[in-house]
């Protein structure tokens, strides 16, 4: 399918300019000059495998009480205590591990996750499996075959997990044993990026961003549509400028849930009517992350906002970043946090957007953003370094 062969292109010609291998462009690209406020404290730092190295694997760590879990392309999931960083447990979720240095081992392709919920943890991947580990010693529950790539970490609610898949279909599966209970199907263009949206599970109801820029309520007993809004409107005569993906996860505060689209808007939309109550010109396919009565989000170009929840109203900009091909933003104590291509994590004055630190980690790169867990910030590398990251 042309959506398939040529998803990653897409992606590299029109979003990202961290694709780019010419070293003429890398030496124009140059980070902002700053003295720092303070020098990051690291608690420890611990390897998981060889992460994701180039590959397109969203795969966010994620926490448990005292236990930070997260996976590697390849098939290995590891547990380890937030405190210390001492591993818990580990495993390999790979159908087929060689034995002998001249075989070849199967790779899991593992692509979307970590979600934990209903005791145990839940990973999708390019082969078309979502795999279910118990929670507290990695042994796997389940595996089940689903129609389409699992690119996005699965969401969990109302006594199901819900995954968002490649082909165009959401499914919902039987936490214990991986059951298929529903299917809802999405129109797919012919043209889009690599990405998908993870659902969110609120107030009875699965919110998933659909490739053809809309955004869908689905019933989170039986898989009916609810109501299906649009957050971005194919234009233009190419099929480039005709990318309108919401590949975000939608946020939902109160009444309101957000959402963005790549050549669309950033929106607030009524939770139970889907009608849109305000909208502004932003293009990501980064998530948002909201602390208080504020949205921060990275837009497509790298610029960074902070605007009001409630109005829209833009508060701050820092562009100083633009090309660096950034995660989405983390809010963390009186920070919002950032990582880039070239492993830096970027500390921002919530306030007011001021660049106050920078931090230089695992040279190959941040591609998922950082997590925050009991006053520590997480984070994980290309190439798979997992650290505990005091806030400040």
């Amino acid at each position: 399918m042309k959506k398939l062969t040529m998803a990653g292109l897409a992606l590299c010609a029109v979003a990202l300019t961290g694709c780019s291998s010419n070293d003429e462009d890398k030496e124009e690209l140059k980070l902002p000059e700053i003295v720092n406020q303070f020098e990051a404290d690291i608690v420890w730092q611990e390897s998981v495998a060889d992460g994701v190295e180039h590959y397109f694997s969203r795969l966010t760590p994620t926490a448990y009480q005292d236990t930070i879990y997260a996976a590697a392309r390849e098939g290995q999931v590891t547990a380890f205590d937030a405190q210390t960083g001492k591993e818990k447990w580990r495993v390999d979720v790979r159908k087929n591990v060689a034995f002998w240095p001249w075989e070849d081992s199967d790779s899991a392709k593992l692509s979307g996750g970590i979600t934990q919920a209903f005791g145990k943890l839940y990973i999708g991947s390019e082969h078309g499996e979502v795999i279910a580990l118990d929670r507290e010693n990695g042994e796997i529950v389940w595996r089940k075959s689903v129609p389409g790539e699992a690119l996005s970490a699965p969401a969990a609610g109302d006594g199901l997990v819900y995954v968002n898949l490649g082909s165009g279909k959401l499914v919902a599966l039987h936490p214990d044993t991986g059951e298929e209970r529903w299917r809802y199907e999405q129109e797919v263009p012919a043209l889009t990026l690599r990405g998908l949206s993870s659902p969110t599970s609120a107030n009875g109801g699965v919110l998933v961003g659909e490739e053809s820029g809309k955004l869908t309520a689905v019933i989170a007993e039986n898989g009916f549509t609810a109501w299906s809004t649009d957050v971005a409107l194919a234009k233009g005569a190419s099929e480039f400028e005709r990318l309108v993906d919401v590949d975000t996860k939608p946020l939902v505060s109160g009444a309101y849930i957000y959402s963005i689209a790549y050549n669309g808007k950033l929106v607030a939309i009524d939770v139970r009517s889907g009608n849109v109550v305000w909208d502004r010109e932003y293009s990501s396919y980064r998530d948002l992350s909201l602390d208080l009565d504020t949205i921060y989000l990275v837009d497509s170009d790298g610029v960074l906002y902070a605007l009001d929840k409630n109005t829209g109203i833009e508060r701050w900009t820092q562009s100083s970043l633009r090309g660096w091909y950034l995660t989405a933003p983390t809010a963390a104590g009186d920070y919002v946090v950032v990582g880039d291509q070239e492993g830096n994590l970027h500390w921002l004055n919530k306030a007011n957007g001021e660049l106050v630190s920078r931090t230089e980690m695992d040279s190959s790169g941040f591609y998922i953003e950082p997590i925050v867990v009991d006053g520590k910030l997480y984070t994980y590398t290309r190439d798979g370094e997992l650290s505990a990251v005091q806030i400040p």
